[in-house]
């Protein structure tokens, strides 16, 4: 019996019998009391123990001692209500007549009571939990099981399910309380906070009900961005009438990597090219920006973005026309007094870079924006310039919803597609502005004044382009190239090139957004021919193709540079002209086989026109003149996708007759523009080509692309324009990539190399002998 019930006291002489029992209950003697006592405390009595009787007996007549405690906690008068539910499922034996046959004069008989056992409790508890409604079989079963009536049963069922209904109902009473007084609680922290609240504008207080939440958000929002236009505006107020502070040079934090031959390594890397880092990365000792430096450098781009400005729209004396009168030269001197704040002095050794150079592209100026301030957008549009790239920080994202006010911190890798041009490492900052005319603005500057390196061969002054918008989805883009360099290391066949421009200069930069805009516009055309043979028409199927060839295509550009990733040794008394090779290893990539890949690449000049040479190589009718592997085959295009106005800007898949591999196909694609073409090609397997051409995912189709990459000479032609494609000499670069062992902790035989080195010499040899007969 639970502790701390109390009887009145006034009952308890009645009640309690010498050895303790509670008389009429516990002995077999009746009920004994004082013929004194009246019958209104008889019946008083007989109501007192009836109410405490259940808990008082234990089986049957067995007697519970009582706690005297004055005061009952709430815990045991809710034992004792559990306790109750049991009592009454037991049985109820009348003794004695009863109603109307009962004698008046004589007293009547107490009910009497069986309360269930511990065994018979146990075994209802246990079916309760599998059926809490037992039906009248079930219940005829379990009271013949425990010796009980199917009444009994019944009742102690219905008892149980009201008590677990009680429970269970006080348990979520408690929770409901509980969380009404969080939620209380809260509504008046917000009624607080909201008397406590200043309105944006004005600064005085606001009453509660006056605006929205959202409104209220709104204006929050409102406030920052303005505050940040101001900042922004009296920064370039106080710029603009004052020369630059040269802030002191900074030592680096992380000092840069030496270099170190050794293998490289294929993987997974943010951004475009960024599968080959090494032990060599220069990128990847620049380090963010702290915060000391962001004034710095907001304050540099806010000036960069004037002089970009200017340069653009600026004429004579600045820009002087050169001596054939075909382009435009920046005057140095001019160009000191016009503006004589910036990155400071240019360092001794270096030589000045600057070009200009306008074109109308088919593509709208939004999306001309979002690709130049969106890294990986950037770096695949321009794949053949940038080999990596990576934004390190982002100062502002902008503001109205746009890029106009974004700042971004970044690094990047410029390339000429041979091994014998070094790249041109780069730390800027890249500012984007909307003009009041509607003009868009790109500017980067570098940051080499902030995180000074002895390593860095390259400052970008205020470069980058403005984008104007055109009738039917055109953009006029005027872009800014301006550099300070050190080419000492660039190899003298590419010496003129370099010079004239075409190789990092504006000219190139413009040829190929307008290559790449007519191929991006390509990709989401509709109206496709479906009378020509071999033109792909479903437009899943284009977009995959297309997509697994932007791949292809990025993976030779970014193999095939003198990076500071790649580690190239030359191989001497070779065949061809200096012939550099590299080892790779293939892990855990699903774009590429995996094993050991070796790369070899070699650059030789043909005194052949660019043009002559990219549709020598491109057709593929004379494929068996120079591809030693087709055996000398004849090779059958099967299809093809249009990538621009020109013809040889398309992407064909191939088969060759006489191959030994007949499961096996060849994707290409070949695109030109006027500073560059290129010619790349992959094996890829038949069953992975049709799952692209009906729309599958290309990402895990794998690639080795090898290839060619035709620049001009650089030379001056007859009629005084500088050898572009169609023009002058030609500048070729060949690059294979074979998978000499599919393990790839296997080791590199010299077997390998010198097969390797044989294909290319041959290759080489082929190329040279076919344009020169053509040439002839």
């Amino acid at each position: 019996m639970p502790a701390g019930i109390m009887i009145p006291a006034t009952h308890m002489p009645s009640m309690m019998g010498r050895n303790g029992n509670v008389a009429g209950y516990g002995s077999s003697s009746g009920l004994s009391l004082g013929q004194s006592l009246k019958n209104h405390k008889l019946r008083n009595l007989k109501r007192s123990v009836e109410m405490f009787q259940p808990n008082l007996m234990d089986g049957v007549g067995q007697l519970h001692p009582l706690d005297m405690t004055q005061n009952t906690s709430e815990s045991d008068l809710a034992r004792l209500r559990d306790d109750d539910f049991d009592s009454k499922s037991g049985s109820e034996n009348h003794e004695g007549a009863s109603g109307d046959d009962q004698d008046p004069n004589q007293r009547p008989k107490k009910k009497r009571y069986h309360r269930h056992t511990q065994h018979q409790i146990q075994e209802m508890e246990a079916f309760f939990k599998e059926c809490p409604h037992p039906d009248d079989k079930q219940r005829k079963e379990l009271s013949r099981e425990l010796g009980l009536e199917p009444l009994q049963v019944k009742f102690w069922f219905q008892n149980k399910r009201t008590q677990m209904k009680t429970q269970h109902e006080r348990h979520e009473n408690t929770q409901l309380r509980t969380d009404n007084d969080k939620l209380r609680n809260e509504n008046l922290r917000y009624r607080e906070a909201l008397n406590n609240a200043s309105c944006p504008n004005c600064g005085g207080p606001t009453a509660i009900g006056e605006m929205s939440f959202d409104e209220h958000q709104l204006r929050l929002e409102n406030a920052r961005l303005r505050e940040e236009i101001d900042r922004i505006s009296a920064i370039a107020a106080k710029y603009v009438g004052k020369p630059v502070v040269n802030y002191p040079l900074i030592p680096s934090p992380v000092p840069t990597r030496p270099l170190d031959l050794g293998v490289g390594n294929f993987g997974a890397q943010p951004g475009l090219g960024g599968e080959m880092y090494g032990a060599g990365d220069l990128l990847r000792s620049f380090n963010g920006p702290t915060e000391a430096d962001k004034p710095m450098i907001i304050e540099l781009a806010v000036a960069a973005m004037e002089e970009l400005f200017r340069m653009a729209q600026m004429g004579e004396p600045l820009w002087l026309p050169s001596l054939d009168g075909t382009t435009t030269e920046l005057s140095e001197d001019e160009y000191i007094r016009t503006f004589p704040r910036g990155i400071g002095p240019k360092p001794a050794g270096f030589k000045c870079e600057a070009s200009r150079e306008t074109a109308v592209v088919i593509m709208n100026h939004i999306s001309l924006v979002e690709i130049l301030m969106d890294v990986n957008q950037w770096s695949t549009v321009f794949s053949g310039i940038v080999s990596r790239a990576m934004t390190l920080e982002v100062l502002s994202t902008g503001v109205a919803g746009n890029y106009n006010g974004a700042f971004q911190v970044m690094t990047a890798e410029f390339q000429v597609p041979s091994p014998l041009v070094p790249t041109r490492e780069s730390y800027f900052v890249r500012y984007c502005k909307q003009h009041a005319d509607g003009t868009w603005a790109v500017v980067d500057v570098s940051l080499d004044n902030l995180r000074p390196s002895p390593v860095v061969r390259c400052r970008r002054r205020p470069s980058g382009c403005l984008i104007q918008e055109m009738p039917n989805g055109y953009s006029k883009v005027t872009w800014v190239e301006h550099v300070e360099v050190d080419d000492r290391g660039v190899h003298t066949i590419y010496k003129q090139l370099v010079n004239s421009g075409l190789a990092f200069g504006a000219k190139r930069w413009v040829a190929t957004l307008d290559r790449q805009c007519e191929r991006l516009a390509s990709a989401m055309a509709t109206n496709i021919p479906t009378g020509e043979v071999g033109v792909i028409t479903n437009q899943d199927g284009r977009k995959s193709m297309l997509k697994l060839a932007e791949r292809m295509v990025i993976s030779f550009c970014a193999g095939v540079s003198a990076s500071t990733a790649h580690t190239w040794t030359t191989l001497s008394g070779s065949g061809a002209d200096d012939v550099r090779v590299m080892t790779r290893k293939s892990v855990d990539d699903p774009g590429r086989p995996p094993g050991i890949v070796l790369s070899a690449a070699t650059s030789f000049w043909l005194p052949v026109p660019p043009k002559r040479v990219f549709d020598f190589l491109r057709d593929e009718n004379s494929r068996s003149e120079w591809d030693i592997l087709s055996n000398g085959g004849v090779v059958q295009e099967m299809a093809h996708i249009a990538n621009g106005q020109d013809t040889g800007n398309c992407v064909s898949l191939l088969r060759s007759a006489n191959s030994s591999q007949s499961n096996m196909l060849i994707l290409q694609e070949s695109c030109t523009d006027s500073t560059a073409s290129f010619v790349i090609y992959a094996p890829v397997d038949v069953v992975a080509m049709n799952m692209v051409l009906n729309g599958g995912d290309p990402d895990y189709v794998a690639l080795l692309p090898s290839g060619f990459a035709i620049l001009p000479d650089g030379t001056t032609s007859h009629g005084g324009v500088v050898g572009e494609v169609g023009s002058g000499g030609s500048l070729l670069t060949v690059a294979f990539q074979i998978l000499v062992d599919s393990i790839p902790t296997a080791k590199l035989s010299l077997g390998s190399v010198a097969t390797v080195n044989n294909l290319i010499a041959c290759t080489v040899e082929r190329i040279k002998a076919a344009v020169s007969c053509e040439n002839a």
